[in-house]
């Protein structure tokens, strides 16, 4: 028997919780503190049917990150895969809007307390978007943070998934640092343009998920060229495969490119992304295929892991 979940709206005050006097995710009168806290010792603790976890990020804002990692998501899922999409913007969450989920209800508990996500073309998907109204803000400090999607990920029922996408927000703060350090991300998918100012910071979000020990699995190339829709002529307006000579340079695999196109901003816009409304068209093969990139990454880190995991064969003659 399912649960309404009921949110008030945001009380900022000196102690600053979430949803009013009562944290909204437990039956639990849990709240949220500011303040300095000193950093505990953390252990990534494993998702129970959830088999891999991939992070979709970019160091540099406006880069086109939430309609990759939306397409992406859609795009695994049309190879047969079970996927999961977790909105980890808690500031500013895109995936109500682009999944088409904006003027939902709000998800419902279980009985064992558990947010069920909400689902659209297939996708079970949780984002912060869901449990407030849509004009709040959301004022919490980098530890409040941290719980909230502590919360977002672990009550919420997500039943078997192959794939969890998370889609996490530009930079490399404390929701990206919280998720590196106590998930356990199978690998992480990097988003940027051509364009030299947003490749400087891609190298810097590189190295801080080569320090956190999580596994890269490739950069996608957004916004890589124009065609003209009259002449069909091609323009790099923000440059020519810099994305793709980064990756070459910082050893890392580039899974692909996504030229900029108008169909893809109003397929989004509109919560009807273009790898569901024009499956064949060639944007929307580019996503695929980009997943189908991240499908054989994916396949070689879980068979690694299972070398390095397998006992040895002890034979006593």
């Amino acid at each position: 028997m399912y649960k309404k979940l009921i949110t008030p709206l945001l009380y900022p005050n000196k102690q600053i919780i979430i949803g009013g006097n009562r944290n909204y995710f437990s039956n639990n009168k849990i709240q949220f503190h500011g303040g300095v806290h000193r950093q505990p010792q953390v252990t990534k603790v494993a998702i129970e049917g959830i088999k891999n976890i991939i992070a979709v990020s970019s160091a540099k804002g406006g880069v086109g990150k939430s309609t990759c990692a939306v397409n992406i998501a859609l795009g695994l899922s049309s190879h047969n895969l079970s996927v999961g999409l977790l909105d980890v913007d808690v500031f500013g969450p895109s995936i109500p809007l682009m999944m088409d989920l904006k003027n939902h209800e709000k998800p419902f508990t279980n009985e064992d307390n558990q947010m069920i996500p909400l689902q659209n073309y297939g996708i079970k998907c949780m984002s912060m978007g869901f449990l407030v109204n849509e004009d709040d803000p959301i004022i919490w400090r980098g530890p409040m943070v941290g719980s909230a999607l502590e919360k977002l990920l672990r009550q919420t029922d997500w039943g078997h998934l192959d794939v969890l996408v998370c889609d996490l927000p530009p930079g490399t703060g404390d929701a990206i640092l919280t998720m590196c350090q106590r998930v356990p991300l199978t690998g992480a998918v990097i988003v940027s343009t051509p364009q030299d100012v947003a490749l400087a910071d891609v190298v810097r979000g590189v190295n801080m998920f080569k320090k956190v020990e999580v596994p890269i699995l490739g950069l996608v190339e957004n916004m890589s060229h124009f065609n003209c829709p009259h002449c069909n002529e091609s323009t790099h307006i923000f440059g020519y495969e810099g994305a793709k000579n980064t990756a070459k340079k910082m050893g890392i695999n580039f899974l692909g490119d996504v030229p900029i196109h108008l169909q893809i901003r109003e397929t989004s816009d509109s919560g009807k992304p273009i790898t569901i409304t024009q499956p064949d068209s060639p944007q929307a093969k580019n996503y695929k295929n980009i997943s189908k990139e991240i499908i054989k990454q994916l396949e070689i880190i879980n068979n690694n892991e299972n070398k390095e995991n397998k006992q040895p064969n002890i034979i006593i003659t």
